[in-house]
């Protein structure tokens, strides 16, 4: 069903260790905006909206794992070298604490990952316009962290990713002008 080619959606590369930008990028992996929230509300969608568009859904839902991935990348690469000392002055020790430098879904702030951040409420235009939400608030997140970082090779690939959410802010925009059109067709019985 899959074909997995084992390369990144865009390349990955940081400048340097420094998990205090690792720590801001865990929002996007964990957090309420984040792509896995992302992932798993699109796939969760595309079993009640209309067949017009659940092509959209699963194409953009199953795009959010890659982002995913590489979220993952930049933060391993971003505290693969780091000491226990950095990882402190980061405030990310009680991360290490419990996890050392592996991955956990949570968000910047540490409060772990929930399934209430994967909304669905079963009218397609209202999942939509929570999608569009959704991808602005996630565009959002990356150009702040852009404004935080200082490392031109890691902003590369968040500048790619916050472009991306605009294309599917855009896509879902689409998706509701579609489905408004059939909505609003006149029926004849």
């Amino acid at each position: 069903m899959w074909i997995y080619e084992k390369k990144l959606q865009y390349p990955v590369r940081v400048s340097s260790c420094n998990p205090r930008l690792a720590k801001y990028l865990i929002e996007q992996y964990g957090g309420a905006d984040g792509e896995l929230a992302a992932a798993l509300r699109y796939l969760n969608q595309r079993y009640t909206i209309p067949d017009r568009v659940i092509g959209l859904l699963t194409d953009i839902g199953t795009e959010e794992f890659a982002h995913l991935e590489m979220i993952a990348t930049m933060v391993y690469k971003l505290t693969k070298d780091a000491t226990p000392e950095q990882l402190k002055a980061a405030g990310i020790e009680d991360h290490y604490v419990n996890n050392d430098k592996a991955l956990f879904y949570h968000n910047a702030a540490g409060v772990p990952f929930t399934a209430t951040y994967i909304q669905a409420k079963g009218d397609p235009i209202a999942d939509l316009y929570e999608d569009i939400a959704a991808e602005e608030k996630a565009r959002a997140t990356y150009q702040w962290i852009i404004n935080m970082s200082d490392d031109p090779d890691l902003n590369d690939g968040l500048r790619f990713l916050r472009e991306r959410e605009i294309i599917h802010s855009q896509r879902f925009r689409e998706a509701v002008e579609i489905l408004k059109e059939e909505r609003d067709k006149k029926r004849i019985f």
